[in-house]
């Protein structure tokens, strides 16, 4: 099997008094759809705002590839660049045009010339067939376009992972199957994703493997026929029952 491409190891974060992250262990292996779901305020979004330190843990190790992200002097940003992260609100620049929104990043850190991040970004588009909207503004666009858009933005830097933080909790109802379409696809294409999801239903069909933290902790992990079909733990039933 595979080594991991993340190992997380007795991850904590604290706010203020409260342990939102109570000593967190996972591996997330290369190709691997892994799916996040459980309670509001259970702690999913911090765990996920951790691994691409947008919230610095308080104790615990993140080895991307063997090393550990959280030591000094590690390159943050070269890591940034391998773990990429979809939001919950697109963050989309609205000044500029959705294929510059593409190439900035690809461009200012010189992975690539301004011709050959257009033209990969180009094909991005027209892979979710939005290649028309090259030069329109984010305010131009529906819900779900800006949040394909923000997903083919993470794609233009060759991740080896993307973080997805509830990318369609912020979509009108009938815009969220056009995300899910895209983010199934890249499943299948084997790209390795973590997903916190309200979508159960999309989980249960996506999910190579699935975390249920609840108070800070894994309750539950496994499989989706044994995560669903066969919970042991009672909290997760309880927690099935009410959205199922």
């Amino acid at each position: 099997m595979d080594e991991p491409l993340l190992q997380i190891r007795g991850l904590v974060k604290r706010f203020g008094s409260r342990t939102v992250l109570d000593g967190i262990d996972a591996d997330i292996r290369p190709g691997e759809a892994l799916f996040v779901i459980g309670p509001s305020g259970g702690g999913k979004s911090t765990f996920l705002r951790c691994l691409n330190l947008l919230e610095r843990p308080d104790a615990g190790q993140i080895r991307f590839r063997g090393q550990d992200i959280l030591e000094r002097g590690a390159d943050i940003n070269r890591y940034r660049r391998h773990v990429g992260m979809v939001f919950q609100h697109f963050n989309l620049f609205p000044h500029l045009t959705v294929l510059r929104n593409i190439t900035l990043a690809p461009t200012l850190l010189r992975l690539k010339t301004r011709r050959e991040a257009e033209r990969h970004a180009l094909a991005l588009l027209a892979r979710i067939g939005l290649a028309d909207k090259a030069n329109a503004y984010p305010p131009q666009l529906s819900g779900g376009q800006k949040q394909r858009i923000a997903i083919v933005r993470a794609l233009a830097m060759a991740p080896d992972a993307i973080l997805f933080d509830e990318p369609t909790s912020a979509l009108d109802p009938e815009m969220v199957g056009e995300v899910l379409a895209l983010m199934k696809e890249l499943a299948h294409g084997g790209l390795t994703m973590v997903v916190v999801t309200h979508e159960i239903a999309f989980a249960r069909e996506v999910a190579d493997r699935l975390l249920f933290i609840d108070g800070g902790r894994i309750a539950a992990e496994g499989a989706p026929d044994v995560f669903f079909n066969a919970p042991a733990n009672p909290r997760l039933r309880d927690f099935l029952s009410k959205v199922l």
